[in-house]
């Protein structure tokens, strides 16, 4: 066992306890800040909104939660497990793709059977997280509030060692910005406020997105509504009516709004709607982090960060779990914290800060250089592999199994056919057919 430090984990979701489970592990201590009353991250559903559907009033309610009712996740439970804990079907279930109560479930068994609940202090909204002398990096001021009642606040602080941010990155929207924006006459939501289709009966609905709950949405409100629009700015997106279902057009990007409601597409086309509904994702934001521009989102690049995770000039005493998307989540987030776990240690030494940072802009040139844009920086695909790979050998475990791999591969392939229901599909031919048989044992076996 190497030295011990006090750290402050920001957040209870899936990172968050990741984190302090392998902080503690390492003989760290830990204390974990909570904004909400539970542990869960964006696996606990919230039925309520926020006053602005868009999320653009900064004096608004914020909301946490961007889970609907109807969600399951679009990962198969194979690469929803830790490589210790793996998530299995459970009495009564025969999906592959559990719903968000099935996940919430699994996680609060995870934490409760690491004893990582004793860590928590629930309802702590940190607003300051900052060096207290700015001549060395391994004393951080963690500043929180907590709610008294309606409109007071008590504010509190704590001075650690090092700072884990695994605050998650989807309650900040994105919302998409087109000539006549403002005109529009009828309602704009952005998915982080949709919960259930009810509120859609009967309307002309365009929505904005490519993603996949873009697709999850479409399909629910299509039950309900007139109409749906699906507006794209993919380049492979093809204007026509979706296979199975009479009710909904894939369209090109929004051209034109007029006073009147009516959205014109590039191919030409247009409607009048009632309702435009924002499916185009989250901002990374830490407006608690004060680094005196040292770590900086710009353009939705959390950087200059090593691997995703360590600021070269304040590593490893400031780190963040969670960023990488478009790879194996659970698998990656837990690696991340192994080696900030053991980088406090002093178990996994880490480079020098100029050698990270060369290698931190090597990437980005790298991606500058096969066009990949700034905010794409976290989005790992097709290198997936490879950062799985390189965080592996850091620090010493073996890298995840080949059939692992194929299941992401093939859930990958089929995601590229976002006009058939993908969970539905796998779920009724063979279960990912031959490659999921390699890891049966993980998910079939009831708890």
């Amino acid at each position: 066992m190497g030295r011990s430090v006090k750290v402050a984990v920001i957040g209870a979701g899936i990172s968050g306890l990741l984190a302090a489970r392998e902080l503690k592990r390492e003989g760290h201590q830990v204390v974990v800040f909570e904004r909400y009353n539970r542990i869960g991250g964006i696996w606990v559903y919230d039925p309520r909104v926020e006053s602005d559907l868009l999320s653009l009033d900064p004096n608004r309610e914020v909301v946490l939660g961007s889970a609907y009712l109807s969600l399951r996740t679009n990962l198969p439970r194979p690469v929803m497990s830790f490589t210790d804990y793996p998530f299995r079907m459970t009495k009564g279930t025969d999906s592959y793709f559990p719903g968000h109560v099935e996940v919430l479930e699994f996680i609060q068994n995870f934490a409760k059977d690491h004893g990582l609940v004793d860590l928590i202090r629930f309802e702590k909204d940190v607003i300051r997280v900052e060096r207290v002398d700015e001549s060395r990096n391994d004393q951080w001021v963690v500043e929180w509030r907590t709610r008294v009642n309606e409109s007071e606040w008590e504010k509190d602080s704590e001075v650690f060692d090092a700072v884990v941010i695994c605050n998650g990155h989807h309650t900040t929207p994105r919302v998409a910005f087109f000539p006549g924006f403002e005109k529009f006459p009828g309602r704009q939501v952005h998915s982080h406020n949709y919960r259930v289709p009810d509120p859609y009966k009967n309307e002309v609905v365009v929505m904005i997105g490519a993603g996949a709950s873009t697709y999850d949405l479409c399909r629910e409100v299509s039950k309900v509504a007139k109409e749906v629009h699906l507006s794209s700015r993919a380049p492979d997106a093809q204007v026509s009516r979706l296979n199975d279902y009479p009710n909904i057009w894939q369209h090109l990007k929004i051209v034109d709004v007029s006073e009147d409601g009516t959205i014109t597409f590039e191919e030409g086309s247009s409607v009048q709607a009632d309702t435009i509904v924002h499916c185009t994702g989250y901002k990374y934001d830490f407006p608690f982090l004060k680094t005196n521009g040292i770590v900086t989102v710009d353009e939705n690049r959390v950087g200059p960060l090593y691997k995703h995770v360590f600021p070269p000039k304040l590593a490893p005493y400031i780190s963040f779990v969670g960023l990488p998307q478009r790879a194996m989540l659970f698998y990656t987030f837990e690696l991340e914290a192994r080696w900030i776990a053991g980088a406090l240690s002093g178990k996994f030494p880490l480079p020098s800060e100029e050698d990270m940072l060369a290698d931190t802009e090597a990437y980005y040139r790298k991606m500058e250089e096969h066009g990949v844009g700034k905010q794409h920086t976290h989005s790992i695909f097709p290198l997936q592999y490879d950062h799985h790979d390189w965080l592996a050998e850091e620090i010493g475990v073996p890298p995840p199994p080949e059939q692992l791999k194929k299941i992401f591969g093939h859930l990958l392939t089929l995601v590229k056919m976002q006009r058939d229901n993908v969970r539905d599909h796998i779920d009724r031919e063979m279960k990912l057919q031959d490659e999921a048989d390699h890891l049966h044992s993980w998910y079939t076996a009831p708890q």
